[in-house]
């Protein structure tokens, strides 16, 4: 019989990178961790043992819990949270069952330093138009969902990201930014290790419309397109980036789950 109280490998990975994907907490031991020091996407690590503290933090939200085999450190926490009223489930088979069916993890070496509320912090040009949504997204499906992001004048990005301890993305000499004839968001895919088909299909459109080569794939100049058009209706970058999450979200299920489909009018037959 299914369990009630855990979730499946193939379950999980179909909600990786959605919006409304569950919250993640990685509970292994600290020995586990080091050995394979890797995380599943989004996912954030906490303390087995001291669940009875930081529970409520999830509070209202949905939450996977994953050990390293789906026993009983992870069973504990996800009853734990359900004692307190979040609905929460373990990770059948745990760490190594995901690692197993080469499942997308993320290179944890390289995810920054986090703040005092557990959250990284980013900063990078004002008036984004592609690279600059592109990431915020990449992050915070991918990586840490409650990242901060901080939008500045070009020259003082710099000097923002040594007063307020936050990383500059997407400005020449720095780590995160373009490489060669690849942007940003390339970048980011390949230090964080990200091996997902869709954000390979998603990559080069993105790196198309950035870097003004839209013959490289045939979507480029309608995604284009909407970056501008985002980037005329908004005034304040932080609604453009909400606004822009949903647009990156669509492409995203599109390079999943839809680029076999196609759209026939009239259908069965001639228009009249």
């Amino acid at each position: 019989m299914p369990s009630t109280t855990a979730i499946t490998v193939p379950q999980f990975a179909r909600l990786v990178g959605l919006p409304d994907a569950p919250a993640l907490i990685d509970v292994r031991t600290d020995e586990d961790y080091e050995a394979d020091p890797r995380l599943l996407p989004a996912s954030c690590r906490r303390d087995f043992k001291t669940v009875s503290t930081w529970a409520a933090e999830f509070s209202g939200r949905k939450v996977v819990v994953i050990c390293q085999r789906g026993q009983k450190l992870s069973q504990g926490v996800a009853a734990w949270l359900r004692h307190e009223d979040i609905p929460a489930e373990s990770l059948e088979g745990g760490f190594e069952a995901w690692a197993a069916a080469k499942a997308p993890l993320v290179n944890a070496a390289t995810i920054p330093p986090r703040d005092g509320k557990g959250r990284t912090v980013w900063v990078t040009r004002s008036r984004p138009k592609v690279d600059r949504i592109a990431c915020p997204w990449l992050i915070r499906r991918f990586v840490d969902p409650d990242a901060v992001f901080l939008f500045v004048d070009p020259a003082e990005v710099p000097l923002v990201a040594e007063r307020f301890a936050a990383v500059p993305f997407d400005i020449e000499g720095v780590l995160w930014s373009h490489r060669g004839d690849r942007c940003t968001f390339d970048t980011m895919i390949e230090e964080f290790g990200l091996r997902v088909d869709a954000l390979d299909r998603l990559a080069p459109i993105v790196r198309a419309a950035d870097t003004a080569r839209l013959d490289l794939v045939p979507q480029a100049a309608g995604f284009l397109a909407a970056s501008l058009g985002l980037s005329r209706m908004f005034r304040d970058d932080l609604e453009q980036l909400e606004a822009g999450m949903l647009l990156y979200d669509a492409f995203f299920r599109w390079c999943r789950d839809a680029t076999d489909e196609t759209h026939n009018w009239p259908v069965g037959g001639k228009a009249p």
